[in-house]
């Protein structure tokens, strides 16, 4: 393999040789890379990350040191809340971050926060997000969305539900659902943010009826016996984008070579995490210390399995649980993807006006970055930029006509 490398110089510079690359041994990869221009500008990287299962891949891709297969090494850093998250990105403390999807597009068109061109590497999973609802809906009679729907219509009193950061994708998994069973999350119940940690310790103390978060936390409501789950986020939407590698584009048009090297790092342990179930159980055991999740073991590895309870007796298997990899499907930042958090953002009235959502997801999602890890990492790649899906209302989208999709909900603020 050396002599071959080394004999073939000219495949070392360019897309053909970072296959090469990723499969020769370190010390042969960093002597070309110092001679070349596919060194990594940083070599250190800060990431930041929540304390939730789908940090694992960025968790693991340092543990395991998979970045030093790509000339980096990853410092995988605890925040609080996401608006934290962002506003590291925004000033530079944090280089990229495990993030929410609809936080990044929110920063690039200057709502939920100060106005940054920003960057999607990556999707970091898909699916394995939830609706919990508390106990004290279940004595009233709500235990699924008509029956919440009939208890929200007697208004006997505001019920309040909890999302992890207004442009995110919890809360607009929350309203999504909310609204296909008729309920009006901007007008008939009242909405606050909550960062993911704190979801159960204020359900415990009534502070809110509901919530959509990721996981460990809506599992973690059943365990402590004061929530049960109404729906799973796969069941609003199969395979839907979830978090992202997000940066400024200021971070990667500094360190171009920097931001392919995080995201075939992370890539390769995605890929590892989904490979067996005794790899997602070491990464559970790996994610839930004091370091990063800070909760049991056992929270975190059924449902990352895909055994799930509801709470209300259910028991059962989803194959649609959270995918880390899934042949390189997960994590392509597919246009349409972005483009879908806009369309909501414009529902909500969070965007007053129509972006130009195909020109705001071409500047957004790097697919050219992605391209090459992927092509580093050896990672297939799909056929489309865009993909479509049918989510739980029944209604489909494609991309085609955003504008138009935007405009035809008839439960919108």
């Amino acid at each position: 393999m050396d002599d071959k490398i080394f004999s073939r110089r000219d495949f070392v510079v360019g897309a053909a040789g970072m296959g090469l690359m990723a499969m020769a041994p370190p010390g042969v990869r960093s002597a070309a890379w110092a001679a070349g221009s596919d060194a990594p500008e940083k070599k250190e990287v800060r990431i930041g990350f929540i304390p939730l299962t789908d940090c694992a891949s960025v968790v693991m891709a340092a543990v395991n040191k998979f970045d030093e297969k790509y000339g980096i090494k990853i410092i995988a850093t605890k925040e609080a809340s996401w608006a934290s998250v962002r506003d590291k990105l925004v000033n530079g403390e944090l280089d990229a971050a495990h993030v929410l999807y609809g936080l990044i597009y929110g920063v690039h068109l200057g709502i939920g926060g100060p106005r940054k061109d920003m960057a999607v590497l990556m999707a970091l999973n898909n699916n394995g997000q939830a609706i919990t609802l508390s106990n004290q809906l279940k004595d009233k009679g709500a235990t699924d969305g008509t029956s919440l729907a009939q208890l929200v219509a007697k208004k006997e009193r505001e019920y309040t539900f909890a999302q992890t950061f207004p442009t995110g994708t919890h809360a607009m998994w929350l309203y999504y659902w909310l609204a296909a069973q008729g309920i009006n999350p901007m007008k008939d119940v009242k909405t606050i943010t909550v960062p993911p940690p704190q979801m159960v310790a204020n359900m415990r103390v009534g502070n809110m009826d509901g919530y959509c978060v990721g996981e460990p936390w809506n599992n973690r409501a059943i365990i402590d016996n004061i929530g049960f789950t109404v729906v799973t986020t796969q069941d609003i939407w199969v395979d839907h984008p979830e978090k992202v590698l997000g940066t400024s584009a200021d971070f990667v048009a500094k360190n171009p070579n920097t931001a392919r090297a995080m995201t075939a790092a992370i890539l390769d342990a995605g890929k590892w995490i989904d490979a067996s179930l005794s790899n997602k159980q070491k990464t559970a055991e790996t994610i839930a210390s004091k370091s990063y999740v800070n909760t049991d073991t056992d929270v975190i590895v059924a449902r990352m399995l895909g055994r799930y309870s509801n709470g209300l007796g259910r028991n059962w298997d989803d194959k649609n649980c959270m995918k880390f990899f899934n042949d390189g499907a997960v994590n392509f930042p597919y246009l349409t993807d972005g483009m879908w958090f806009m369309t909501q953002q414009k529902r909500w009235g969070l965007l007053k006006d129509h972006p130009d959502y195909l020109a705001a997801a071409k500047q957004v999602n790097r697919i050219d970055i992605y391209k090459q890890a992927a092509s580093a990492a050896g990672v297939p790649l799909p056929k489309s930029n865009m993909r479509s899906a049918k989510l739980i209302d029944g209604v489909v989208w494609d991309g085609k006509d955003p504008k138009k999709y935007a405009d035809s909900f008839k439960v919108h603020a």
